[in-house]
């Protein structure tokens, strides 16, 4: 089933994302964050997709070798123990940065086997040791590739043009990112919801915002699409704040604006326990707003605020 089949009119529903364990640790912990959640009638889980990161490593002689390693491997793995487990469709991230194509065909092939038909299609960030994103060996450099990509595989062919044997019935369906204070690289919000638009053209059924805490960016965004002609459904994403640190790293790290009245209340906390009952509190105020408002469904960044997460849904839904 489509996400997009999912969404009810008149109800808002709930969904939220989840990290693929650390590589060498177990799924146990996970399951219980998912337990934690699940009670709140979730639509979907999303599971990210972590690139390749360059490290040094200590040799023999004394000398750093240059290797890539992955930290959270297991996205397919992860998407299908939850879809088996919870009966829960399950959403991985399928990224451009890190992955060549021929890696992204593997993950659909595997992803066809076990009857993941859903993903949310990202470029992804740039490596930590780039200043701009680079996209890998024969990789692709946009998400629109990536969805050209895909949709020549849900054609029944892979890159190099040869044909499957045997075309499945269940397709592969998908959405995108969208940014209400536009993506870090663009050099104005039209010129980005341009972009979206072109991706929404290209087979995008749905539309996953970044993170933001004032809903009016919100609304103006989805104002501007709607004008654009993008008629999707557009997910409003929150995350709810849990440290201290947050009121600086946020901005910084996804480029988006931290209210003057939330700002203040965070400057106030001495410890991050009180940050994070601000930071619920915010995003409860946010979430009854966005439900009060209609919006087919609210997308919770919930990692490492799974808590946070806990008592907000408890509250609004």
């Amino acid at each position: 089933m489509k996400i997009t089949d999912l969404f009810t009119p008149g109800r808002t529903g709930f969904s939220f994302e989840v990290l693929p364990p650390l590589k060498g640790r177990g799924i146990a912990q996970l399951f219980r964050n998912i337990d934690l959640l699940r009670q709140f009638g979730p639509l979907y889980i999303n599971i990210t997709t972590h690139r390749s990161e360059i490290v040094f490593r200590n040799t023999p002689d004394g000398l750093y070798r240059r290797v890539s390693e992955r930290s959270r491997p297991g996205t397919v793995a992860v998407a299908a123990a939850i879809q088996q487990k919870y009966g829960l469709p399950a959403v991985p991230h399928i990224i451009c940065s890190g992955f060549s194509k021929i890696e992204t065909e593997y993950a659909l092939i595997d992803l066809n086997f076990l009857g993941i038909s859903n993903l949310l299609l990202l470029r992804g960030d740039k490596a930590k040791h780039e200043s701009r994103f680079t996209p890998n060996e024969n990789g692709h450099s946009h998400a629109t590739e990536l969805q050209t990509q895909i949709n020549e595989f849900n054609r029944g062919f892979f890159i190099d043009g040869t044909e499957k044997d045997i075309v499945t019935d269940e397709k592969f369906s998908y959405g995108v990112a969208g940014y209400p204070e536009k993506h870090e690289e663009s050099p104005n919000i039209d010129l980005d919801i341009a972009f979206l638009k072109q991706k929404i053209d290209n087979g995008a059924e749905y539309v996953v915002t970044q993170m933001f805490f004032d809903n009016k960016k919100y609304y103006e965004f989805v104002e501007r699409c709607r004008n654009a002609g993008i008629k999707v459904p557009i997910i409003p994403g929150l995350k709810p704040i849990t440290t201290c640190s947050q009121l600086t790293m946020l901005p910084k790290t996804f480029h988006v604006d931290i209210p003057m009245e939330l700002a203040n209340e965070l400057m106030k906390c001495s410890n991050d326990d009180q940050a994070k009952a601000v930071g619920v509190e915010w995003c409860k105020m946010q979430a009854a707003d966005l439900i009060a408002n209609k919006v087919p469904s609210i997308h919770f960044y919930s990692l490492n605020a799974v808590r946070s997460v806990e008592q907000i849904a408890r509250q609004i839904y």
